[in-house]
């Protein structure tokens, strides 16, 4: 008879740049004209073309047991409309799966978007609404080429869920 599945479950924590600073940045919005520092978002897209669309996610359960990485670029994400929304990370590394330990949750308000570092796990976005839609910017071919997803259910027999 297969082991049980192991649930973790993880409690979302209020995004701030300081918190969310080993996977990525948070960006806010700024004055008109205020010249290029720090607090904004440093991309890398020059491997390809980039890719700026709107998805449209539908709401699910926060449990999850895989996590994606994109290597070869940053990727930005933000909700439409300033809606409140989840997302899991873990730091950029070498390494197949991401660190189980250094797995965080974040919920983002919506006033605000984020940009992933490249190598960054993560899982998501999560809420629960219907419906949210939400800006994406990464590479056109991100999710053909350079999606590298990690299974967490046979190497752990683990399956994670976002709390708030």
């Amino acid at each position: 008879m297969p082991a049980a599945k192991l649930l973790k479950q993880i409690k979302a924590q209020q995004i701030t740049p300081d918190k969310f600073q080993k996977y990525g940045q948070v960006i806010y919005a700024a004055c008109d004209r205020k010249p290029y520092d720090l607090a904004d978002a440093s991309l890398v897209l020059n491997l390809g073309t980039p890719r700026f669309y709107i998805m449209r996610c539908r709401g699910r359960e926060r449990k999850f047991s895989q996590m994606t990485r994109h290597l070869q670029c940053t990727q930005c994400l933000g909700s439409l409309a300033g809606k409140p929304w989840l997302i899991a990370v873990a730091p950029p590394s070498a390494a197949p799966y991401p660190s189980i330990s250094e797995i965080a949750a974040f919920h983002i308000l919506g006033d605000c978007f984020i940009k992933l570092e490249r190598g960054t796990w993560h899982a998501g976005p999560y809420f629960d609404t219907k419906v949210i839609d939400f800006y994406n910017l990464e590479l056109s071919d991100t999710n053909i080429s350079d999606r590298h997803t990690a299974n967490l259910k046979p190497k752990d027999n683990l399956e994670l869920e976002i709390i708030l």
